[in-house]
C-alpha cells in the first residue's frame, strides 16, 4: 500500500478513489491525463507515495520515477505525432496539487507555447480524452515490450 497523505487528490487517484485517466502504471508510479491539458495529451506522472516536492523523493526512486518519465516522454510524442515534448515539474510554486509530479506535454513547433506561459484548455468531449488515453496507453505497452 502507498504511503498517502489525508486530503491529497493524487493520493485520491492512487488508492482509486478519485477518477483519473490512467495512461500508465507500475509498482512506483501513476501517469494519466491532465484534466486541464496545455495540449491534448498533457499527462501527469506522480509517485504513488507521497512525496510533496523533487527534493523529498527518496534516492531509490529517482531513477524509476525519471525512467518512466523518458518512457511516457517517448509515448506521448509517438502516439500524438507529436515533434517533441516539454517535460517540466514544479516544487511548491504553481504546484496545483501539493504531491511530486511531471508534466509530460506534446509539442509542436509554432503550437504557441512560449517560455512558461501554459494557456490551458479543455478536451472536447470525454469521447476525445478517451481516445488520447488509449493511444497512449497503447503505445506506453508497446515501448515496453520493446525494451
Amino acid at each position: 500500500m502507498a504511503k498517502a497523505a489525508a486530503g491529497c487528490h493524487f493520493c485520491q487517484i492512487v488508492a482509486g478513489a478519485a477518477p483519473a485517466a490512467v495512461v500508465f502504471e507500475d509498482g512506483v508510479s501513476l501517469g494519466f491525463l491532465d484534466q486541464k491539458p496545455v495540449f491534448p495529451g498533457h499527462t501527469l506522472l506522480i509517485p504513488k507515495d507521497h512525496h510533496e516536492t523533487l527534493a523529498e523523493l527518496p534516492r531509490a526512486l529517482l531513477e524509476p520515477l525519471f525512467a518512466n518519465a523518458q518512457l511516457l516522454a517517448r509515448a506521448v510524442e509517438q502516439a500524438l505525432a507529436a515533434e517533441g515534448t516539454f517535460v517540466a515539474i514544479n516544487n511548491r510554486v504553481s504546484q496545483s496539487v501539493p504531491h511530486l509530479h511531471a508534466h509530460i506535454v506534446p509539442r509542436r513547433k509554432g503550437d504557441g507555447l512560449r517560455g512558461f506561459f501554459w494557456p490551458r484548455q479543455k478536451y472536447a468531449d470525454a469521447g476525445e480524452m478517451e481516445k488520447i488515453r488509449k493511444s497512449i496507453q497503447v503505445t506506453v505497452e508497446r515501448l515496453r515490450s520493446d525494451g
